[in-house]
């Protein structure tokens, strides 16, 4: 098996390392939409649907991923509605071929509607409830939100790919060493915590009447707003209305440090560059070419250039403030 493969996961092996844990699938293999891993949706014995996740191999080590996976039971010991892994005896984390793998109850739902202000307000809860657990403890083994990472990293996956077109080039590295330097600038002294990490739309739930996590494969250390930030949309004004909405239902359950609003910017800048670089460097990756295509083209990196500048911008802005 090559470095970050999926290769040999071949049908035969799913349905073989699900049975290794005493589920047999009755139904088809549905693939879902994940890209850094392989992610199936089955029904086993009794009507019981559930999802599989084979990891990418060589992404994390089995201590981090166990660490999200305690996280997760941490939650929902703490009554904060999150899909947690299902364990087996006594484990949630299992190997087969040399694939890591995980199962979870399949949950539908309907999904999070980021411009809905009464939505926002249950969401603000929610977080601040987690970030209540999030605070008691931090992660070891997890990775950071760091500069190095989603930045300096990130260039060296775009240069090392070959993709940014030679005749874009030159525009494509002046304007983004700028909104890196800046992003550094105002990135300091951040105090972290345990985060969900990529806590957007697609990964919040309608379950019911209530609100519900999924996919906490991205979780490390960070700046609370990092699990804010991605629901604010619109212009300025707009943003300014849901974010006053996030914090005040978030301070409910947990005290927020407004000096990082600051972070918002900076926060937006380095998940742009981080994926450019994660696509640069998953490039090949058949799927990635495959779901990815406009990737390498011209006009992708033309819309890149100027949405650099319109970030480089926003960061010479001055923060957003909560309403008076």
């Amino acid at each position: 098996m090559s470095k970050f493969s999926f290769i040999d996961l071949t049908p035969d092996l799913i349905l073989d390392a699900i049975e290794s844990v005493n589920i047999y699938a009755e139904s088809g293999l549905l693939a879902l939409n994940s890209y850094e891993n392989r992610v199936y949706q089955f029904v086993a014995e009794g009507g019981k649907r559930y999802v599989v996740k084979f990891y990418r191999p060589e992404r994390w080590s089995k201590a981090q991923i166990q660490e999200e996976h305690n996280f997760a039971f941490e939650l929902a010991a703490a009554e904060v509605p999150v899909v947690a892994p299902i364990m087996h005896n006594g484990q949630s984390l299992f190997e087969h071929q040399g694939y890591l793998f995980t199962l979870f109850p399949s949950v539908g739902g309907r999904l999070f509607e980021v411009d809905n202000l009464d939505q926002l307000d249950v969401l603000g809860r929610l977080i601040g409830r987690m970030h209540q657990v999030a605070k008691t403890k931090h992660f070891t083994q997890r990775p950071t939100v760091t500069c190095d990472e989603y930045l300096d990293t990130a260039k060296v996956h775009l240069q090392k790919s070959n993709l940014v077109p030679m005749g874009l080039e030159t525009s494509f590295y002046t304007i983004l060493d700028l909104v890196i330097a800046q992003t550094k600038q105002q990135y300091k002294n951040v105090e972290d915590i345990r985060l969900h990490g990529d806590c957007h739309a697609g990964n919040i739930l309608w379950a019911g009447d209530a609100l519900m996590f999924v996919d906490l494969d991205d979780s490390r250390q960070g700046p609370a707003i990092q699990d804010l930030w991605m629901m604010l949309s619109g212009d300025r004004q707009t943003q300014l209305l849901q974010l006053d909405t996030l914090v005040n239902a978030y301070e409910e359950f947990s005290d927020f440090d407004h000096s990082q609003l600051k972070l918002i910017e900076p926060l937006r800048a380095m998940r742009m560059i981080h994926y450019m670089g994660w696509v640069a460097k998953r490039w090949s990756d058949p799927a990635f070419v495959r779901n990815f295509s406009w990737f390498a083209d011209d006009k992708y990196w033309e819309q890149q250039i100027l949405a650099l500048k319109e970030q480089l911008a926003a960061l010479q802005e001055a923060p957003l403030k909560l309403l008076p």
